[in-house]
């Protein structure tokens, strides 16, 4: 069956998937897939909201014949490619074909840190038996082992970390239960798959194991389609980086406690030096203030209290190590708990080392944390490497990654000068179903009053919409600020991101009928919405990143170091794709409609205002409120 007659109106998608329209940009798009895989030069394909990327990328890669790995952003777009969206093309092709989920090692149930680690924790409240009963219920029942599947325990749960493992804890062919490990289950269907589904950090832990010349994750592709392709870059700086945080510490800490109890009781010591290594992470961590912190390492690195409180830590590691080498024939959790002492110490002597000039040196602080992280500025050479490591077609596909319809921004930062570059824009009807609404004698951003001006502004609208809005904000003191003035003058529902898990709150949203929700960055993308239930979406800044960011400020710095404008070069695509993901929230079928406000004067007041203006669908724009309320006049209008 050809790509015309799949996508045609006669096709094999019209029989298969309910509500189905041709789009001519869906089958061109489907057209240049094909042709990349079978010439093997990447592509970079933007196709907005509505055009249908996923099956236009799906089902050429599929008809190819060739063996294809899908990496995306999150684990809930997995989900959603390998358990509707694959099925989908399996009816439409009606062709037999293999496919794999392939998830990090954390989101697999360990079956031996389940039978060592639950039963060996005392002082539980009845919340956490719950979750541990709940998790060894579930445990007899599973067949993959994949957490999400866990209905009574979330995933978010802390006590998740005592029964699954990571890179650190991990006995590997060393686990005696091994031959019944779920994530060796799992990577031994992705090998045999046509067609695996992976995420982005996987895809670069693969690298990073074949890089370091430790084997690999993945099993060898003729083509690899990064979907959500902007966030590809976020997991680079994560994989191709270093951290070293209290989490690993303390997890470090707990695990030896546990593997003393079951392989060494009578060796008091360990628990002891255990024990110190707690308080020292405790101890660090009170030195770096109360204030949570997200810095340059210069901020701190000459401060004594903090660095004497690291060569403590440093201290101990050693003699952690020194000592579980004495034990580590006594069993494989204690000879990986040394592994681990060691490698931590590593990675601690390598931050403190000196600056390569490639990276930035980082710390944060929370809460009850800690993290020192280094950061690559570029990863165009690294990634350069990637490709040539791996003879595949490389395809690139996202709603949002031109900037006035220009790829520049995405395509310097990878290297990609070879691609072949694609825009559809989306086959909705903007111009009568939306409206853009930019109000009037707004405050600057920097301006005290900015905030109360915001929440002034957007009442009236929230009011005309009926409620049935999402209010997107840049910060959470912004939105804090919101959520308590605009429940003393609404009456529809208020959804409050932090309030719920994301899930939920998107649910009780949906079902609400006429709420409102107001979130951050995390409500700006993949969300989807379809429907009367979103028919506003409101933004009250243009999403510029933090200036005052370590990771930022140290790039900045480096292109101004090479003679480019850094404003131009990266701060304003940045800030450009950003509001287009969160645009993209509005329209999401053919029959939605709704506004689009926009609180930030200097989308008009700026000249750069125009490359954003220029980089959205065509929408009609209003200055006035009244055009507001006639839109949603005349909605009801056609309703009746």
């Amino acid at each position: 069956m050809s790509l015309d007659q799949l996508f045609g109106n006669e096709g094999g998608l019209s029989s298969h998937l309910s509500g189905f329209k041709p789009r001519p940009a869906q089958q061109e798009m489907a057209a240049h897939v094909l042709e990349a895989i079978e010439s093997k030069k990447p592509l970079v394909a933007e196709a907005g909201t509505g055009t249908g990327k996923t099956l236009a990328y799906l089902l050429p890669a599929v008809l190819s014949g060739k063996r294809i790995i899908v990496s995306t952003a999150t684990k809930t777009l997995q989900d959603q490619l390998f358990l509707k969206d694959l099925p989908v093309v399996r009816k439409t092709i009606n062709r037999p074909f293999k496919t794999a989920l392939l998830k990090g090692r954390n989101n697999y149930l360990c079956l031996y840190r389940l039978d060592n680690n639950l039963g060996a924790r005392g002082g539980m409240g009845p919340l956490d038996l719950n979750a541990i009963e709940g998790i060894r219920r579930w445990s007899k029942t599973t067949q993959s082992g994949d957490i999400s599947e866990a209905n009574e325990v979330p995933e978010s749960s802390p006590h998740w970390s005592f029964a699954t493992s990571t890179k650190d804890n991990c006995l590997g062919q060393e686990c005696p239960q091994y031959s019944d490990c779920y994530l060796i289950k799992a990577r031994s269907r992705a090998r045999e798959a046509d067609v695996l589904v992976i995420n982005h950090h996987i895809l670069w832990a693969d690298w990073t194991l074949r890089n370091d010349g430790f084997g690999e994750l993945l099993p060898e592709a003729d083509a690899i389609i990064v979907d959500e392709a902007h966030q590809f870059l976020e997991s680079a700086a994560q994989f191709l980086g270093s951290s070293f945080t209290s989490r690993h510490l303390l997890d470090l800490a707990d695990d030896i406690a546990i593997a003393r109890f079951k392989e060494a009781p009578d060796v008091v010591e360990l628990l002891d030096e255990a024990e110190r290594l707690e308080r020292l992470v405790l101890d660090l961590r009170f030195v770096m203030g109360d204030d949570s912190r997200r810095e340059p390492w210069q901020a701190i690195a000459h401060q004594e209290p903090i660095t004497s409180a690291l060569q403590s830590v440093a201290e101990q590691l050693y003699n952690l190590a020194r000592l579980l080498i004495e034990h580590s024939a006594r069993g494989k959790s204690l000879e990986a708990c040394q592994k681990r002492a060691n490698d931590l110490l590593i990675r601690l002597n390598d931050f403190l080392a000196n600056d390569s000039g490639d990276d930035i040196k980082w710390f944060e602080t929370r809460k009850k944390g800690f993290s020192f992280n280094r950061t690559p500025l570029d990863i165009s050479d690294e990634f350069t490497q990637f490709r040539r490591s791996r003879e595949t077609a490389w395809i690139f596909a996202s709603a949002t990654l031109t900037v006035a319809n220009k790829f520049d921004h995405f395509v310097q930062q990878l290297g990609l000068s070879d691609a072949v570059c694609r825009s559809w824009e989306s086959p909705f009807d903007y111009a009568h179903n939306s409206l853009l609404y930019l109000p009037e004698s707004m405050p600057d951003p920097s301006s005290r009053d900015f905030n109360g001006a915001v929440v002034t502004a957007i009442i009236p609208v929230l009011k005309a919409s009926q409620g049935r809005a999402f209010v997107l904000f840049t910060s959470h003191a912004a939105l804090a600020l919101a959520a308590k003035s605009l429940g003393q003058h609404l009456d529809f529902p208020l959804f409050i991101q932090g309030t719920q898990p994301k899930s939920r709150l998107l649910e009780s949203f949906k079902s609400s009928g006429n709420g409102i929700l107001l979130g951050t960055s995390t409500f700006w993308e993949g969300v989807d919405v379809p429907g009367p239930a979103l028919s506003c979406v409101i933004i009250d800044k243009l999403p510029f990143a933090s200036p005052s960011d370590p990771v930022l400020e140290a790039r900045l710095n480096h292109l101004k170091s090479k003679g480019f404008n850094p404003f131009v070069q990266y701060q304003l695509p940045s800030a450009i794709i950003a509001l287009k993901q969160g645009v993209g929230r509005l329209i999401r079928d053919y029959e939605d409609r709704g506004i689009l406000m926009i609180c930030d004067p200097r989308i008009i007041g700026k000249p750069y205002g125009k490359q954003f203006l220029n980089s959205l669908p065509s929408i009609p724009l209003t200055r006035t409120s009244k055009d507001v309320e006639l839109f949603y006049a005349s909605i009801s209008i056609d309703k009746s």
